[in-house]
């Protein structure tokens, strides 16, 4: 156990100070992947470079990695600086059901097909009782009410309403959501069920994503402002529970049995930074919780030094 954990160190610190290794993106800290080589072990080259902020890039990875390490179950893990571009990563590529997170497939596709003109947010649905399914939300306790597309994707996104999902899915095609995942490069992204099909679940028809692919769909939805502006409403989850009330973020989680994830952009002072998070396999879910929780609250200490002034020091 000692050798292998030494070895995942190795490769992170090497990963962190950017040593070249192959099939990775430069700032990229990755895992252990066979076939690849691990670069120099910091302090080993004379005239590496090595600076403060590697030194603290480098102590986050590690805590990063013992968070997930510790976590009865999976945790799978991207995070991005999307001021300098660097990775950090655990299991990027790993398949793992989304839950509610997908819904952020769903209004990237909503948003597109109102700047093509095929949607308009204030045209109106009558709620079909036929869609109507438990879960979370309120939707399913009313009548037959009459809503506007915008209230619609309010509720899919702040309440995480099932019903408003299932008939926004059927508004804009379930079809057309996949299409436009495919246009994006977003192969391993898919919505594959309405909410709360339980039988189509059980024939194995998961929604599914990767914490890669769930990063890169929230830096397109980045340049929508209109979709941020939904995504920052208020909402409890595990991602904002770790930051400061006064740090916005544009997120949406998710949740099934054995399942937690949580996705957002966290606006964090002069440093945001993407935070794609699944969790998996889970013993006992509230420590899945607990260990999203744990990752948030280290993501923000290290973004937010980055980004309280140069060289480390807090200015005013």
């Amino acid at each position: 156990m000692k050798r292998a954990l030494g070895a995942v160190c190795f490769v992170l610190g090497a990963g962190v100070l950017g040593a070249a290794v192959p099939g990775t993106v430069p700032g990229t800290v990755s895992d252990t992947v066979p076939g690849r080589v691990p670069g120099t072990v910091p302090g080993t080259a004379p005239g590496s470079g090595q600076n403060a902020a590697d030194e603290l890039k480098q102590k986050f990875a590690h805590r990063a990695q013992d968070i997930a390490t510790r976590l009865d179950g999976v945790m799978a893990y991207t995070i991005v600086d999307l001021t300098s571009g660097d990775r950090f990563a655990h299991l990027e590529t790993a398949s793992l059901p989304t839950a509610s997170t997908i819904k952020l497939a769903i209004l990237y596709e909503l948003f597109k097909q109102v700047e093509e003109g095929r949607v308009r947010l204030d045209d109106t649905l009558v709620l079909d009782r036929a869609k109507a399914v438990g879960g979370t939300g309120v939707l399913a306790d009313l009548g037959t009410p009459t809503l506007s597309i915008r209230d619609y994707a309010v509720l899919m996104v702040r309440l995480s309403d099932n019903t408003a999902t299932n008939v926004l899915i059927d508004r804009l095609g379930m079809e057309k959501i996949a299409q436009r995942l495919q246009a994006l490069g977003l192969t391993a992204t898919k919505l594959r069920r309405h909410m709360m099909d339980t039988a189509a679940a059980r024939r194995g028809e998961e929604n599914v994503s990767t914490p890669a692919e769930i990063a890169r769909l929230l830096q397109a939805l980045q340049k929508m402002p209109d979709a941020i502006g939904l995504l920052k409403m208020s909402k409890e989850n595990r991602l904002r529970r770790a930051l400061p009330p006064e740090v916005e973020a544009a997120d949406k989680s998710g949740e099934l049995d054995g399942v937690r994830v949580d996705a957002g952009i966290v606006f964090a002072k002069n440093r945001p930074y993407v935070f794609s998070v699944m969790t998996a396999f889970l013993k006992d879910d509230s420590e899945g919780e607990r260990a999203i929780e744990d990752l948030s609250r280290a993501a923000y200490e290290y973004f937010s030094r980055l980004g309280a002034g140069a060289l480390g020091r807090r200015l005013p």
